[in-house]
């Protein structure tokens, strides 16, 4: 089964009050697993990204000013979604922006599966708190490295958290010869056929995302001290 795990980063709150998506992050999920396969890109935007939106994510209209916009990454987008449900967390934020975004360019509006993980989780852990940062230290995923927020990085933590909604790690994604177990020997051949997605490859992207807030100039978290 495949699934696709989405993040968006945006100017601001509102796409009614004309905010823009200046961030897209997709991950691909086979059975609930993530796998190599993945979409990133930034958008260039005519709107000026808020200063709490600076912030929070590191991304400068400045830094934008040589990306392309929403409208020329639309194709592959929506070839990599396909049909496929996505996992999103807070959906109705990212799907409105989204359909906004098609909108604008005169393209309809998706109409993908969706399973919002912020009502999954509560469901499950019969919980009222359910932020990815809460879900996050819940699960013991690492966010050791998310000083600022990254559309594809939230999305490789957000494709581990759904993961453990679901029931968890059904084999483990750094086996060493001393650990295997009965249940990770039955998975063996399904492993072999998928490409795994590894803690390793979640460092590759945290460095991918430092590479990137480091060119930004003018950094307005700079200004603030935490």
């Amino acid at each position: 089964m495949r699934e696709v795990v989405i993040d968006t980063e945006t100017t601001g709150l509102s796409y009614k009050n004309g905010d823009r998506i200046i961030e897209v992050g997709c991950v691909e999920l086979i059975n609930h697993v993530a796998t190599n396969n993945f979409l990133q890109f930034y958008c260039k935007v005519d709107k000026e990204i808020s200063e709490s939106a600076q912030k929070i994510t590191g991304i400068t209209n400045r830094f934008l000013s040589d990306k392309n916009n929403f409208g020329d990454h639309h194709q592959e987008f929506l070839g990599f979604i396909s049909s496929d449900p996505l996992i999103i967390h807070n959906a109705d934020f990212d799907v409105g922006f989204i359909n906004n975004e098609l909108s604008l360019i005169g393209k309809p509006s998706i109409k993908n599966p969706v399973i919002d993980t912020v009502a999954l989780a509560r469901k499950t852990l019969n919980t009222r708190v359910a932020n990815l940062d809460y879900l996050c230290r819940r699960f013991k995923v690492d966010l050791s490295e998310r000083d600022l927020h990254g559309a594809l990085l939230d999305s490789r933590l957000l494709a581990e958290v759904y993961l453990e909604l679901k029931g968890g790690k059904q084999f483990s994604m750094n086996l060493s010869k001393d650990n295997k177990t009965k249940t990770n020997q039955t998975s063996k051949k399904e492993a072999n056929n998928k490409k795994i997605i590894t803690f390793q490859a979640l460092e590759e992207d945290v460095a991918l995302h430092k590479k990137t807030v480091g060119e930004i100039k003018e950094a307005v978290w700079k200004k603030y001290n935490y």
